[in-house]
C-alpha cells in the first residue's frame, strides 16, 4: 500500500475504534452495537479495492481484538474484517466513483449480516456460544438496521477522504502544465500559424490585386489621351 493510504487508513481506523469503544458500545441499544469500524473498512475498501480492503480490514480487526475491553480470542475480528474488506473491494468501479447510493447501501447490509454470521461462526469453532444466548436472528436484524442508519453519515465521508488522498497535487499540477504546453504547442505549431499564414496570404493577394487595378487604370487613361 502507498504511504498516504497507510497514514489515512491508520488515522481513520484509530478514530473509528475510539468512537466505537467510548461512545457506541455504551449506548446499551437492544441487540447488536452499531459498528462504525466496519463502516470505515467498507468505505476504504470501496476506494482501494479488494487487496487494500483486505489489508485495512485485517489491521482494523486486529487492533479491535487487542483493544480493551475485548473479551474474545485475538485474531477473530481480524479474520472477519479481512474477509469483509476483500468482498467490499470487489465492487470498486474502474473510475473509483459510484453512480448511485444503492450499491453501497446493499454492501452495508450484506456486510453487517455477513460479519455477524462470520463472527458467530468463528466463535462457535472456538467454543464461544454467546450468540446463541442473545439470539442470532435478533443480532442480524439489529446489526443491519443500526449500520444502515449510520452508514450515510460515515461511508460517503470516508470515501471522499480516501479519494482526495489518492490524488497527488504535484501530479495534478504537472499534468495541467503538460496540458497547457501541449495546447499552446498545438496552437503555435499547427492551426495558429496556418491560419495566420492564410490570413497573411489573403492580405498580400488583395494588395497585389489593387496594385494591378491601379496600373490598368493608368494605362487606359494614357491610351484615351
Amino acid at each position: 500500500m502507498r504511504v498516504n493510504r497507510i497514514l489515512l487508513s491508520s488515522a481513520l481506523v484509530v478514530v473509528a475504534l475510539v468512537v466505537q469503544v467510548s461512545v457506541l458500545s455504551r449506548l446499551h441499544l437492544p441487540g447488536a452495537v452499531p459498528d462504525i469500524l466496519l463502516l470505515t473498512v467498507l468505505g476504504l475498501a470501496m476506494v482501494y479495492g479488494h487487496v487494500g480492503g483486505a489489508l485495512v480490514g485485517f489491521g482494523a480487526g486486529l487492533l479491535a481484538d487487542l483493544a480493551p475491553p475485548a473479551d474474545h480470542a485475538a485474531g477473530r475480528y481480524a479474520l472477519v474484517l479481512c474477509v469483509i474488506g476483500y468482498g467490499a473491494g470487489l465492487i470498486k468501479p474502474e473510475n473509483g466513483r459510484l453512480k448511485s447510493a444503492t450499491g453501497p447501501m446493499v454492501v452495508v447490509v450484506a456486510a453487517a449480516i455477513g460479519s455477524t454470521m462470520l463472527y458467530a461462526g468463528v466463535g462457535a469453532l472456538v467454543g464461544d456460544t454467546a450468540a446463541r444466548h442473545v439470539g442470532l436472528a435478533s443480532l442480524l436484524l439489529t446489526a443491519a438496521v443500526y449500520d444502515l442508519l449510520l452508514a450515510p453519515f460515515v461511508v460517503p465521508g470516508i470515501m471522499a477522504l480516501a479519494r482526495r488522498a489518492e490524488n497527488d497535487p504535484l501530479s495534478e499540477s504537472g499534468s495541467g502544465t503538460k496540458a497547457t504546453d501541449l495546447s499552446s504547442g498545438w496552437l503555435s505549431s499547427g492551426t495558429g500559424l496556418r491560419i495566420g499564414g492564410q490570413r497573411g496570404g489573403l492580405g498580400s493577394l488583395k494588395t497585389k490585386a489593387r496594385t494591378r487595378t491601379t496600373r490598368v487604370g493608368r494605362i487606359k487613361g494614357v491610351k484615351r489621351l
